[in-house]
């Protein structure tokens, strides 16, 4: 068994790793769209939303309820793309450590 202060050492620098791969998943974007990239949706990795784009054909009273539901479903494209570029980050993140099998973070 491994001496205590190798293991506090350890868990130490697991969480120093993490809050780097934590601040960096902000600077990475992705995009989500919808209605074939009338509505486009900019996230994070960690999930703010950058910038809302609506083509101007969409900008009209009558297309209100469209609207609505493309920019639903382009955020919730974004969220996916964010969700998946989060995922691989953290994955960069503890390939190097010397984690049990099946053990994932962030806890």
């Amino acid at each position: 068994m491994k001496d205590l202060n190798d293991i506090l050492a350890m868990a130490q620098n697991v969480q120093n790793e993490l809050s780097k791969a934590q601040e960096n998943l902000d600077t990475i974007e992705v995009e989500g769209a919808a209605g074939g990239g009338l509505v486009k949706v900019r996230a994070s990795a960690k999930g703010r939303i950058v910038a809302v784009t609506i083509d101007e054909s969409l900008l009209q009273p009558s297309e209100k309820q469209m609207v609505e539901d493309l920019v639903a479903a382009a955020l919730n494209d974004a969220r996916a793309k964010a969700d998946a570029a989060s995922s691989a980050e953290m994955a960069k993140m503890t390939s190097g450590l010397p984690l049990p099998p099946g053990f994932k973070l962030p806890f």
